[in-house]
């Protein structure tokens, strides 16, 4: 099967750009790239393209902005509101090759990385100089540089380091007419003008194809060590993430997840579980210069509410620790396509939330089936719904409302993409939506960059 028509001219000098080995037409090749990580949304393209550098993005770009064909860049293709995938006959822009590293500057702490580098792959790279990225998500093997910074990506160490845009010094970047912007000095101080790079972290590709990145990077640990604790109630695991954070200055992670989810993990992947059952499980870690196990032993020692904890005594134990916290999508993914819905709350409504929103999504499917895991340190909460067909969306309204009423936000890792464009003026007002359509007219104005995502 075909997808939708290019022009033959157009297809013709696109593959005169990238090499035709590049320029992916076939069916089969292009499944991968049309369908998303949670299988909920898929479309069709008409070809796959695939540069090597800049400058065959750039002349990607300037051969579909003058034929006035669509374009949805994509990294590794990790993520999970539809931004990402051709959902109405746009041509894919993979990214994948552009996965050059330059050296790492050890006396500013930086690096310039390609769009396709993976988080794993530049962690390793700052690993040899004594560094590393401060950014770490579960999928770490496969998303890129490119798509964290399309979407402000922050994952597991955003309580110690902030997300994507606090390591962002510099960009390079394509516009959509082909037009090449670059500043990867990584200065600290930098006052002469518009700050470009903060613009286009987080645009979702909307406005420019961000091509390569230099990136702050942060004093490696010589010692982590994690310790997996449980609770009665989610008011009390945030009552401990807060007392953490003034105990622990060198605390990196506080994680959290429910019985059903440990259940679950535990069911699918066969681990054995550490402690006895209880209803809210968080991973804490700390890491630091020294080894930090006395510190962490204190802190949570002290902790009230604690029902039980472990520690990990070794590396290997730390990282068995971890899988009950970053399987949980694996595992939900396997009980067919999930709503996921990554939101995040003010702390004074954490703790009420998980009931709050079981109540909500059983209001509007009561077949439904809640899970609910997430990044305790800075009130981010993964939402994902089982069981509704991946059409309905009316669990995803329900659930964006009420959360806009909380005074959350609808959007914390993924962005808004398609799926959550409808319901993005509950936390923007009509003022700032205005102001995104200016920037979108100005930059891309035949809105051919992910027509579709955002304020498309």
């Amino acid at each position: 099967m075909r997808g939708p028509a290019l022009p033959t001219d157009v297809l013709a000098e696109l593959r005169g750009v990238v090499g035709a080995a590049h320029v992916l037409t076939d069916a089969g090749r292009r499944l991968g790239y049309e369908r998303d990580w949670t299988g909920r949304f898929s479309g069709r393209t008409p070809a796959v393209l695939r540069p090597a550098d800049v400058d065959e993005v750039a002349a990607v770009l300037a051969c579909c902005h003058e034929a006035g064909v669509a374009v949805v860049p994509q990294g590794g293709n990790t993520g999970l509101v539809g931004g990402g995938v051709p959902l109405r006959g746009e041509v894919v822009l993979s990214l994948t090759r552009l996965d050059q590293l330059g050296p790492v500057d050890p006396l500013a702490a930086q690096v310039t990385a390609g769009a396709g580098v993976t988080l794993a792959r530049l962690d390793a790279h700052a690993r040899s100089s004594g560094l590393a990225y401060a950014v770490d998500l579960a999928a770490r093997d496969s998303a890129t540089v490119g798509g964290t910074v399309a979407t402000n990506a922050g994952g597991l160490h955003v309580v110690r380091h902030g997300a994507t845009r606090r390591q962002l010094l510099g960009v390079e970047a394509v516009l959509a007419d082909g037009r090449v912007v670059s500043h990867l000095a990584g200065l600290e101080k930098d006052n002469t003008g518009y700050d470009l790079a903060g613009l286009l972290c987080g645009s979702e590709g909307t406005l420019a194809v961000v091509t390569a990145a230099r990136l702050r990077l942060v004093p490696r640990p010589a010692a982590s060590v994690a310790a997996l604790c449980t609770f009665a109630t989610v008011h009390d695991a945030v009552a401990a993430a807060s007392d953490w954070r003034r105990r622990m200055p060198a605390l990196s992670a506080v994680e959290f997840f429910l019985e059903d989810g440990m259940s679950l993990v535990c069911d699918q992947l066969g681990l054995a579980r550490p402690l006895a059952a209880a209803p809210v499980y968080v991973v804490v870690e700390v890491a630091d210069r020294v080894d930090p196990t006395e510190e962490l032993l204190a802190a949570v020692g002290a902790t009230a509410g604690l029902l039980d904890a472990v520690v990990a005594g070794d590396e290997r134990h730390r990282r068995e620790l971890w899988r009950f916290r970053e399987e949980q999508t694996t595992a939900i993914n396997r009980l067919g396509a999930p709503h996921k819905l990554d939101v995040t709350l003010p702390a004074g409504v954490l703790g009420d939330f998980p009931a709050l929103v079981r109540e909500v999504v059983h209001a509007v499917a009561p077949e439904a089936r809640v899970w609910l895991f997430g990044h305790l340190g800075d009130g981010n909460v993964h939402v994902n719904v089982t069981g509704p067909a991946p059409d309905d969306d009316r669990v995803d309204d329900a659930v964006l409302r009420r959360v806009a009423a909380l005074g959350g936000s609808i959007s914390a890792e993924h962005g808004i993409g398609t799926a959550k464009r409808r319901w993005l003026h509950l936390t923007r007002s009509p003022e700032e939506l205005a102001v995104f359509r200016a920037l979108k007219d100005a930059l891309d104005p035949r809105g051919i960059l992910n027509p579709h995502v955002l304020v498309g």
